[in-house]
């Protein structure tokens, strides 16, 4: 358990959710060889909390914590008993837009302590905005409070969507006046914590291959299956990790397209080797299925477009292919990279059918006929997806909107379906979907850039819940 000393009687704001699990600290990244550097947090001149993930801190004993011990380890980062004793700023190098960078790693955050679930499943809290490192270069180490706004609204948004992704923990404004070239400044500042399925990335793979350093291309690999995955190394440990990354990140790419997301920095540095999401910059949720829309404005070349994610994903899965190809030969590796598109034309047909609520029929048919019409018609992700949930347009008001040949072969492929998911949730009765569309990402942040007025952002955290709650849990990976 924690340590009491850290439970402080309660005062100012306190969440009442019960505590779920008990607190269970690791260290297990210590175990890997010249992975980090151990560095310190800036000192704020102000800790104000904004946001505490309740749900994600009752999963690791943490949800008992009163804000004033909160924004300690959060905000000035006092070491959570047990786990690791010194912040450590990753070490990694990447292709940055299909061009290797040998020259970053964690310039902003740090890896702040390792705790294991429920489950027993390895998790790290990791910042974002918490100072310098060795790998700032010429940044100040910071996040903008509107970054930190951005990058909760998304983790929300595509955890209640069913994708894979890391929970923000925490976010703390820290009272200082930033400058950034892509808004107006000076603007506030904060600290966000992640809580993610680790940060080890395709990135950390390139850079002990770059280096030569089989020693740590082979602990990380153990490191993958053994504390990541659970698995035992099998005769052939970069083929087994390297079939469970192409497992996971099809998934991952697939469940971007149905839930409408552009993440919009897909470099090998942000692509993680437990096919989790994580790192939100210029992303964006596209309105409609817009093949060729961009969320980062110097993406000029379509890149990391909507319709190229899958693409994007599974050219950096080679990349962790090609820097594994220094512990065996490339027949068992090309085996499984091969295997990418067949797992993600699978995985996107079966989301797209939990999304909808329904089971059976021909999966991929009912999707190929649903994006058809979508594009035809100009109807957008979110509402078609909250209409048709159960297999039909339960509206009469919303029938309109679907007439025409194309939505004639929507429903004759949803006809041959079998309705999976209730629809008796009072989410289902509301007229419009809950989106997270660039205008009203804008309207929750200029309330708060303005008048200070957090109730729209908490209001859209509210909903979304909701929605997730609506939703249920996505398909597991078969």
């Amino acid at each position: 358990m924690l340590d009491p000393s850290l439970l402080r009687p309660p005062y100012g704001h306190m969440t009442t959710e019960p505590q779920s699990t008990p607190f269970r600290p690791a260290d297990d990244i210590l175990s890997l060889p010249a992975i980090g550097d151990f560095v310190e947090s800036a000192q704020f001149p102000r800790n104000i909390l904004r946001f505490r993930n309740q749900r994600a801190a009752a999963s690791v004993g943490l949800a008992d914590l009163d804000d004033a011990a909160w924004i300690e380890h959060f905000g000035r980062f006092a070491l959570l008993p047990g786990s690791l004793q010194r912040p450590m700023a990753l070490r990694y190098h990447g292709h940055q837009f299909r061009v290797y960078n040998p020259d970053i790693g964690d310039g902003r955050g740090f890896l702040f302590a390792q705790v294991r679930d429920g489950d027993g499943r390895l998790l790290d809290l990791g910042t974002k905005g918490s100072g310098q490192t060795p790998y700032s270069r010429f940044g100040d180490g910071r996040l903008t409070l509107k970054g930190g706004v951005r990058e909760v609204l998304a983790t929300e948004m595509l955890e209640a969507l069913g994708v894979n992704t890391s929970r923000s923990f925490s976010l703390i404004e820290t009272g200082e006046a930033l400058e950034r070239g892509d808004e107006p400044s000076p603007t506030r500042s904060s600290v966000l914590v992640r809580l993610s399925h680790s940060h080890i990335r395709i990135g950390s793979f390139q850079r002990a291959a770059t280096l030569g350093n089989t020693e740590l291309l082979d602990a990380l690999t153990r490191y993958a299956l053994e504390r990541l995955y659970d698995e035992t190394p099998g005769a052939l440990p970069p083929a087994q990790l390297l079939g469970r990354v192409v497992e996971r990140t099809a998934d991952l790419a697939a469940s971007y397209m149905v839930a409408g997301f552009v993440h919009g920095v897909l470099n090998s540095d942000n692509i993680n080797v437990t096919g989790e999401s994580f790192d939100y910059g210029p992303w964006r949720f596209t309105p409609g299925w817009t093949p060729d829309f961009t969320a980062a404005y110097f993406d000029h070349q379509g890149l990391y477009a909507f319709g190229r994610q899958g693409e994007a994903i599974h050219w950096d899965v080679a990349q962790l292919a090609i820097s594994l190809r220094h512990l065996c030969e490339a027949e068992p590796l090309i085996e499984q990279l091969e295997r990418f598109p067949d797992l993600y034309a699978s995985a996107l047909a079966r989301r797209f059918l939990w999304r909808l609520g329904v089971t059976g029929g021909d999966a991929r048919a009912v999707a190929e006929a649903a994006v058809r019409a979508m594009m035809e018609s100009g109807i957008g992700i979110d509402r078609f997806f909250h209409d048709w949930r159960g297999g039909s347009v339960r509206s009469e008001a919303a029938r309109d909107r679907y007439q025409g040949e194309f939505w004639e072969a929507v429903r004759r492929e949803i006809g041959e379906c079998d309705t999976a998911a209730l629809v008796d949730h009072p989410y289902w009765r509301q007229d419009a979907p809950c989106s997270m569309h660039i205008d009203e990402v804008e309207g929750i942040w200029s309330a708060i850039d303005q008048t200070d007025d957090w109730s729209p952002f908490h209001a859209k955290v509210a909903r979304i819940r909701d929605m997730g709650a609506a939703m249920g849990c996505p398909p597991s990976i078969p």
